[in-house]
Order: structure tokens, then sequence, then C-alpha cells
């Protein structure tokens, strides 16, 4: 797939894996919309990536989100990829959790992380197929392979994710070929939200590189960095990869 002349939508672009996509996306001359929840992480991207639009979206509030992809449109005059990337993870323990604040824990971290990614794909879907040539790129996990024990909810939103891009690529290639379904298993990565867990963290400006490689190359999932070597492992030996994960 040719990644240039895209009207882009991309979703927590403010910093980490998102910021280095925004910025990787612009140097190729596309025009680029980002979205977030803080208006100085905003303001600042704005001022390092330059030629970029900046929109104010929690997609946390459901309602936001049709709201979203209409500026977006307005603002780019048109769409043709949408990037799915925002989410956040919480450790949760379900033995030691308060059950008087879990419910709504719960329920926020799948908003954010599956509900609001399945939402704006739905939306931006009638946008997308006016495009010759579209894309949606959703951003699971390597632990969407195999769970870790300390974030049971975000391993969950993501496998979702590795589902929904495989049933989402069916409906495309059925129905709508124009529009391509990219799903994008990054490993852990050096960001805000990894910060203090874990060691041999890749780097976002990697996962941005992998991740466009593979677009250009028509690799509908495209595993980035020991995401491979583990979703090779997964096939062979299951439940040694289970126990790499299961305590990380």
């Amino acid at each position: 797939m040719k990644l240039s002349g895209h009207k882009i939508l991309l979703t927590g672009g403010s910093a980490g894996i998102g910021f280095e996509l925004a910025q990787a996306l612009v140097s190729r001359n596309n025009q680029v919309a980002i979205c977030g929840r803080d208006p100085q992480k905003l303001a600042k991207a704005r001022e390092l990536l330059g030629d970029v639009i900046t929109i104010q979206s929690d997609l946390a509030i459901a309602s936001q989100i049709p709201k979203l992809a209409e500026e977006a449109t307005q603002q780019l005059g048109g769409l043709s990829m949408l990037i799915n990337n925002a989410g956040i993870q919480q450790q949760i323990n379900f033995i030691q959790t308060d059950t008087g604040h879990i419910a709504q824990a719960i329920a926020n971290e799948i908003q954010i992380n599956l509900t609001a990614l399945m939402t704006l794909t739905a939306v931006c879907l009638p946008l997308l197929k006016k495009a010759k040539s579209a894309a949606v790129v959703n951003l699971s996990s390597a632990l969407a392979i195999t769970p870790k024990a300390s974030a049971p909810v975000y391993c969950a939103t993501k496998a979702a994710i590795h589902s929904f891009s495989q049933s989402l690529r069916y409906q495309m290639e059925d129905a709508l070929p124009t529009v391509q379904v990219f799903e994008v298993i990054p490993p852990l990565v050096d960001t805000q939200m990894t910060h203090g867990r874990g060691k041999g963290k890749i780097s976002p400006q990697q996962v941005a590189l992998e991740t466009l490689q593979g677009i250009e190359r028509g690799q509908q999932e495209i595993p980035i960095g020991k995401a491979k070597v583990l979703r090779s492992l997964h096939r062979l030996v299951p439940a040694l990869s289970a126990k790499i994960l299961r305590n990380s």
C-alpha cells in the first residue's frame, strides 16, 4: 500500500507510539489529524510535529466519538486511513481490588481500548469507502497472543482487538476490498504507560518504522520486534510462551 497522500485520523497521537507514527506519516506527505485528552500534550505535539491537525477528544466518552470523526474529516477534507492507537493499561488484581470500584475500572478500560475502537471504526467506514485506497490500522499487543497476570482487562481487550481485526478484514475482503485492515502487534514498548515496568523495551520509533514498512508490504498482521519470536514460539510451544509472559 502506498503511504503518501493520505488523509489520516490517528488516536492517541500526542505521545509514545502515536506521536512517532504521526511524525513518520507527516514526513511522507500525508495529512494527519491526531486526537488526545490532554490539550497541553496536544499543543506540545503540534509544536513538534508542525503540519498536523490536533483534536481534543476523550474516547472514554462515547458521545464524543462521532464528533471526533466528523471534525477530523472536515479539517482533513476527507478520510482514507484510520489508525486506532489509543489505549490504557491498568494493573488490576481481582482478589485484592475493592469491589466497589472494580466495575468502573473495568468498564473504563474496555471503553477506551476496545469499544471506542470498534465504534470509531464503524463511524469512519462510510467515509473510508469513498477513498480509492483506504485502511484501518489497529494496534493490539503481544499480550493478545498470550496474557500476563497483572493486567487481565488490558490483555482481554487486546485479544479482542486481534479477533475484531480478523473479522473486519473478512468483511472488507467480501464487500469493500478498497479498505484494507492491518493489525500491529508490538512487544513491550518504552512509553509513559510502561514506565517502571519490565526490561528490554523497544522504542516507539522502531514500532512506527516497522509498522509503516509492514503496511507498505501489504502485511495484514505486523508483529514488531520480539513479538515475531513470541508468535512463532506460541504456535510451537504454547505452554512455554505462556510461562514467559505470565509474570512479565
